[in-house]
C-alpha cells in the first residue's frame, strides 16, 4: 500500500480504493469524499500516515459524463445538496449507534429520538428531494446504514399518508431504524458469510428480530410500542413469516408498514446476488404480492405515497421524450410531473434545464415505459 501524509489530506478528496488508518480499519471507502472531521480525528489520534492501494481521483475524472452525468445534475441544486449533506450526517450517526450496540454500550434513547426528529425535519423541508436521493442518489449502491435510514424514511412517509399522530410516527420511525440491530448478536462468520447458509445458520439469522426486540426494550429502554414492531417486521400477511408465524392483523400495524418499506428499499438497492431494481419495477413487484407477504391496505397507501413511478424515475414518453419524474400525484399515479432530459427533437438537456410536462394537464402525452438510466444512450 502507498503511504500518504495526514498533513497532505484535504476535505473532499476521493481515492479510487479505500483509505486505511491501518491494515484493518478503513477511514473512507473508495470514491467516497474525505470529510474534515475525518482528518481532524486522525490528527487527534496522532496518526501521521494513512494507506491506500488507490489513486487520488481528480476533479476532471470525477466529473460525471453523458446521460449519467445529466442524471447527477439533478443532485446539484442547493436543496439537493443540503439533503445530501444532512443525509450523510444522519447515516453516520446511525452507524455510530450500531457500533455502540455491537460493543454492548447501547446509545441513549434520547439521542435516537433526536436523530428521528432531524430526519423528519429534513423530510418536512425537502420531501421530494429526499425521496429522489434515497431512490436514485446512490445509484443503488447503498450500505447498511443507508439501507436503515432509507427504510425509516419510507416508513415515516407511509405513516404520514395514513395520518398517524405525531408520537405514533416517532415510534414507527424508531422501530424501523432499529429493526435489524439484532443482527449484531449473530456471529460474524454467519452474518458475513458469502456462500449459501446452512439450515442451522439460516435459523440463527431468523432469530435477529428477537434480539432486536431485546436490545430495543431491555438495553436502550424503549417501550413495547417500539420493540414489538421491530420483532414482527419479518412476519408475513399469510402467516409464513418469522419469528412467530403471525398472520394478518395479528401483526402490529407498524410492523406491516415497516415490512413494505423494508422490502421496497431492498429491491432498489444493490445486493451481492443481483442488481438494484428501478423504482417502477420494484413497485410493480411489490404490487404483485397478492396478499402473501404484505397487508393489501398498506400497499394501497404505499402507492399513494410514492406513486407507480416514484420521484426520480426515468421514463420514455409516447412523444419520444425521455424525462425524470419530479412530482407524483396521489390521485393520478400514472400521470406525474416530468422534467424533460431528451426532448422529441433529440436535444439533450445536459444542464437539467428541460421543460416540465404535467401529464395531468397534457392529456395527449403519457408514459410509454419506465427505463433503467444505466441503459439510456443520449441521442446525437
Amino acid at each position: 500500500m502507498k503511504e500518504i501524509s495526514v498533513d497532505s489530506l484535504e476535505a473532499g478528496m476521493k481515492f479510487t480504493e479505500p483509505l486505511y488508518m491501518d491494515a484493518d480499519n478503513i477511514i473512507v471507502p473508495g470514491k467516497v469524499p474525505l470529510k474534515e472531521k475525518d482528518i481532524q480525528r486522525l490528527k487527534r489520534w496522532k496518526i501521521n500516515v494513512v494507506q491506500t492501494e488507490g489513486e487520488i481521483i481528480s476533479e476532471e475524472e470525477d466529473e460525471p459524463k453523458g446521460f449519467q452525468g445529466m442524471i447527477q445534475m439533478a443532485f446539484t441544486s442547493p436543496s439537493q445538496k443540503e439533503v445530501t449533506k444532512y443525509y450523510s450526517r444522519y447515516t453516520q450517526k446511525y452507524a455510530e449507534f450500531m457500533n455502540d450496540i455491537e460493543a454492548r454500550t447501547p446509545p441513549d434513547s434520547i439521542d435516537i429520538k433526536d436523530l428521528i426528529d432531524k430526519i423528519m425535519e429534513l423530510l418536512h423541508e425537502h420531501k421530494e428531494d429526499v425521496i429522489q436521493y434515497i431512490l436514485y442518489g446512490k445509484q443503488g449502491e447503498s450500505n447498511s446504514a443507508e439501507n436503515a435510514v432509507n427504510a425509516t424514511i419510507l416508513s415515516i412517509l407511509i405513516g404520514q399518508e395514513m395520518n398517524l399522530v405525531s408520537h405514533k410516527i416517532h415510534q414507527l420511525a424508531a422501530s424501523a431504524l432499529l429493526r435489524d440491530c439484532g443482527m449484531l448478536r449473530i456471529p460474524d462468520e454467519i452474518r458475513n458469510k458469502k456462500g449459501k447458509l446452512s439450515s442451522d445458520e439460516l435459523q440463527q439469522i431468523r432469530t435477529h428480530p428477537v434480539h432486536s426486540y431485546r436490545i430495543i426494550t431491555k438495553e436502550i429502554g424503549f417501550s413495547e410500542d417500539v420493540g414489538i414492531p421491530a420483532m414482527q417486521h419479518q412476519e408475513r400477511w399469510d402467516g409464513h413469516g418469522y419469528p412467530k408465524n403471525l398472520k394478518g392483523n395479528a401483526i402490529s400495524l407498524h410492523a406491516r408498514i415497516i415490512s413494505v418499506a423494508d422490502a421496497f428499499e431492498a429491491m432498489v438497492s444493490e445486493r451481492p446476488h443481483r442488481n438494484a431494481m428501478i423504482g417502477y419495477t420494484a413497485m410493480r413487484t411489490i404490487l404483485s404480492d397478492n396478499g402473501r407477504r404484505f397487508d393489501p391496505d398498506i400497499l394501497k397507501i404505499f402507492i399513494r405515497t410514492l406513486g407507480i413511478y416514484p420521484i426520480g424515475s426515468i421514463v420514455l414518453l409516447n412523444n419520444s421524450c425521455i424525462g425524470r419524474v419530479v412530482k407524483h400525484k396521489p390521485d393520478a399515479p400514472l400521470r406525474p410531473r416530468i422534467k424533460v432530459m431528451i426532448d422529441e427533437e433529440g436535444t439533450t438537456h445536459f444542464q437539467d434545464d428541460g421543460e416540465i410536462i404535467d401529464l395531468a394537464e397534457s392529456t395527449k402525452i403519457f408514459i410509454a415505459k419506465a427505463v433503467d438510466p444505466k441503459t439510456v444512450q443520449e441521442k446525437s
